[in-house]
């Protein structure tokens, strides 16, 4: 079974308080770790939760606010410090280079790792990074400056041996890998054995999507049709829904639409307004819309590899 998970660093809007930190997540697929957001503290929750930072390779800004990118530099230098000498890239639809060479200029310091950057085309979805196991999808929001959410999505698993009827018919090796791509197995007398009398079906391909500061904005929706696990900021409640439109941000009641239009299975809702000392003002507000809600709650993780 795959691991594919998701860790809450932070869930705060705007300024950290002693009991929330500014946005950041860790998704962890089959241990391959991606950092989502770096608001001001990642590092010493990443250190909390006992997260090796030399394992994080790619980290996604959603946008240059500083509630989602604050952290970033002091990670960087402890990575630095700590002597990581491979390759890191970030990725964003501001110029963070710009930013990050700001900080290493006026301190004159030098990273011994290279940096590589992406930048995030805020305006149409488009494939930012792939590899074997996953590819992950720009997705455009609507908020004061560029931004964009990111959607993770598996790719088609191979199928799985059946070790009893491997065994049964003598198969060498070599034929496993065939085997796991859908091949059939030809036996020397020229016979035919069908694929699926050696293997099992494949395991399923889960996804997550990661929406950020963003106001209503209903094309979101085509983009993650379908997916496992939603999250997607709820900084408001419909009280203050002036406010979210004015700040360019969404209401808790807003963010279950977009999960029902999308037909996810599971919603997560963050970024919450210091406003509101109870959060369960916010979970009950996004319930009347879309039932299976829950809080983005620091130090919680969501197993997105669940089938509901």
């Amino acid at each position: 079974m795959s691991k594919f998970s998701v860790l809450i660093l932070g869930n705060a809007s705007a300024s950290p308080t002693l009991t929330r930190s500014n946005t950041s997540q860790l998704i962890n697929i089959d241990e391959q770790y991606y950092l989502m957001d770096c608001g001001e503290g990642t590092q010493l929750k990443l250190r909390e939760h006992k997260i090796k930072l030399q394992r994080i390779s790619h980290i996604f800004i959603s946008h240059l606010h500083g509630d989602h990118y604050l952290g970033l530099i002091g990670l960087l230098q402890t990575m630095h410090l700590m002597g990581r000498e491979s390759e890191l890239t970030i990725y964003c639809p501001g110029n963070i280079k710009e930013v990050i060479d700001v900080h290493l200029k006026a301190s004159e310091s030098q990273l011994r790792y290279l940096l590589l950057y992406k930048t995030v085309n805020n305006t149409t979805s488009e494939l930012v990074f792939e590899n074997d196991k996953i590819e992950v999808v720009s997705i455009p929001l609507k908020h004061r400056i560029p931004c964009s959410g990111y959607l993770f999505k598996e790719k088609a698993k191979q199928r799985r041996i059946n070790p009893k009827a491997i065994k049964a018919y003598n198969v060498p090796k070599y034929e496993i890998n065939k085997l796991k791509i859908g091949d059939d197995y030809v036996l020397e007398t020229g016979e035919i054995i069908e694929n699926s009398r050696l293997t099992m079906d494949a395991l399923p391909s889960f996804s997550y999507a990661f929406c950020s500061d963003t106001k209503y904005y209903e094309p979101i929706s085509d983009i993650i049709k379908g997916v496992d696990l939603l999250y997607h900021e709820a900084t408001f409640i419909e009280e203050h829904i002036d406010r979210a439109k004015k700040t360019y941000h969404s209401t808790a009641k807003q963010a279950a639409q977009i999960a029902f239009k999308s037909e996810a299975k599971r919603l997560i809702i963050g970024h919450f307004s210091n406003r509101y000392p109870d959060l369960n003002v916010l979970l009950s507000e996004s319930k009347t819309v879309f039932k299976n809600t829950e809080l983005a709650i620091q130090g919680e993780v969501f197993k997105v590899d669940v089938s509901l």
